[in-house]
């Protein structure tokens, strides 16, 4: 029987290429002994020193969804996390529905009234510390997703991605998952990519308006 991996996840609930990531990786623990751990990292702070930023115009917007994340997750831990990012990710990405943070709270169970952090800094310093671990791992020049494994020597590696659209299912998400699992026991590997040609596909087709680098034009996340 294989051994139970646990995978690290950080995700900023805006990008919709993360979002796809991330409904693979649910597949992938039907069809593996995968278990996830949901962490959040954050877009406004990648680009916070970039100069050719281009989501600058909506930082403000961008760290609404990702503090109430980190509220979820101080006051009820990882499993409500990955289930208010769930619930996010639903609203935003497949319904076009980024204006109802409380709508998604209730959604996932939550209460309602966590969507007050949304406009609070209370919760900036611990996603800047779970951000900077994201980066430890996987390089500061990387977006998000990452995901972390642990290669069997025990040394604990990041990767920006998988980046993949739409997403796989059933033995084909557990089939990636042994790629990425092959390549991150290969010593010294760091990247293998090619550029993108298409605009997000997600599944079920939803009314999602993800740009390319997950910028949030239009939309009020309040």
């Amino acid at each position: 029987m294989s051994e139970q991996r646990t995978v690290d996840f950080w995700f900023d609930p805006v990008c919709p290429y993360t979002w796809i990531t991330s409904r693979w990786l649910v597949e992938v623990t039907g069809v593996r002994p995968v278990t996830v751990r949901w962490r959040v990292m954050s877009l406004s702070v990648l680009g916070e020193h970039r100069q050719d930023d281009p989501e600058d115009e909506w930082q403000d917007h961008m760290w609404a969804p990702v503090r109430v994340c980190a509220a979820v997750e101080e006051r009820f831990g990882r499993q409500a996390l990955g289930e208010i990012f769930t619930a996010m990710g639903t609203r935003f990405h497949l319904r076009g529905d980024w204006g109802n943070l409380a709508g998604a709270l209730a959604d996932a169970g939550l209460p309602r009234d966590i969507a007050e952090a949304a406009g609070s800094t209370a919760y900036d310093g611990a996603i800047r510390s779970s951000h900077a671990q994201a980066v430890a791992l996987a390089g500061g020049d990387v977006g998000t997703p990452v995901v972390s494994v642990v290669r069997p020597g025990g040394e604990r590696v990041g990767f920006f991605g998988p980046v993949v659209s739409p997403a796989p299912t059933g033995e084909a998400a557990g089939r990636l998952w042994d790629g990425l699992m092959l390549l991150a026991g290969v010593p010294g590997f760091y990247e293998i990519r090619r550029a993108r040609t298409g605009e997000p596909r997600f599944e079920p087709a939803g009314a999602g308006r993800g740009v390319p680098g997950c910028a949030v034009h239009g939309a009020d996340l309040r």
